[in-house]
């Protein structure tokens, strides 16, 4: 067990990293993964991320490698069975790492569950990180490594060295959450309650919006991601101070991309919906098409200016 998935991500960036090796990293990105990895010394190598996920060929050689793959953050895509094979092949061939953050991997809604990364490896290069945030809290900091065998003895004695031990408290009481089934049926019920606010905000979406907006990475996962098709990203501070004063929190998805490599032509948000019950979910998106509409009449561009997102 490790506190949180962050405390994960700095295990695997001390242990498997040196100053100056490289690291490949979805574009855009989780931040605080790419931080980590940075804080190590190490250089990231962006890659292009599309419908089925992280691209994978042609991938240079690196010691390491970060991907979400069950719904890659922030995109929402799904990484396709002959990505993930290929990713593995290319570990096995550069005797490299890989790093698979399952962040939310239990929220599945218009799409079947794909099976972990690590199941399909038969040479040992993955390290499956999970954590219990999306499901029970994020204040508990509980979260786990699955490490190979042959990592298992540095990972543990660097955990000691870290904090000797995660709360042993709080990880009887989600052993006996998941011993007495009170876990799992938490998880499904909570899946439900989810599954009618990512419907309620597509719904809302749908009506207020129309084609004013492009949805992607809603199938899973506990937030869409929305693109203004009308709005260039330079008018992003602008929308995002009006949304703040309206008291509406939403994150735009530019900062996520490696800025070496270009942003998105147009306005990205991150719309979360877990925290939310149906109505105020509602409230806001009429909210937003209200300050959506005006910045689309004050002088924006002609729509379908606009390329698709990368």
């Amino acid at each position: 067990m490790v506190n949180g998935s962050q405390q994960g991500l700095d295990l695997c960036a001390r242990l498997l990293l040196d100053p100056g090796e490289r690291v490949i990293l979805e574009n855009p990105c989780y931040a605080l993964a790419r931080q980590a990895f940075l804080a190590a010394g190490a250089e990231p190598i962006p890659r292009t991320v599309d419908a089925q996920g992280m691209r994978t060929d042609g991938l240079p050689a690196a010691r390491l490698a970060f991907v979400t793959p069950s719904h890659q953050f922030p995109l929402g895509s799904v990484m396709s069975v002959s990505r993930r094979r290929e990713l593995l092949a290319w570990a096995r061939r550069n005797r490299a790492y890989i790093v698979e953050d399952d962040y939310d991997g239990e929220y599945r809604f218009d799409i079947r569950p794909i099976p972990p990364m690590q199941t399909l490896d038969d040479a040992e290069r993955v390290i499956y990180l999970g954590t219990v945030s999306k499901t029970l809290s994020p204040t508990l900091r509980l979260g786990y490594l699955v490490v190979p065998e042959a990592l298992r003895a540095a990972f543990g004695n660097a955990k000691r060295l870290m904090d000797r031990h995660t709360s042993t408290l709080e990880q009887d009481a989600l052993a006996s959450l998941i011993t007495d089934g009170v876990y799992e049926r938490h998880v499904r019920r909570i899946r439900r309650k989810n599954g009618a606010r990512r419907t309620a905000l597509l719904d809302a979406l749908s009506k207020t919006l129309g084609d004013s907006v492009t949805i992607a990475g809603a199938d899973a996962g506990l937030h869409a991601v929305i693109w203004l098709n009308h709005i260039p990203r330079k008018r992003e501070g602008e929308l995002l101070a009006r949304a703040n004063a309206a008291g509406i929190g939403i994150y735009p998805i530019s900062p996520l991309y490696d800025a070496r490599f270009g942003q998105p032509d147009r306005v990205g948000l991150i719309m979360g919906y877990a925290a939310l019950d149906e109505r105020s979910i509602a409230h806001g998106v009429r909210t937003m098409a209200g300050i959506i509409g005006e910045l689309e009449t004050r002088g924006t561009r002609k729509r379908g200016r606009f390329s698709p997102s990368p």
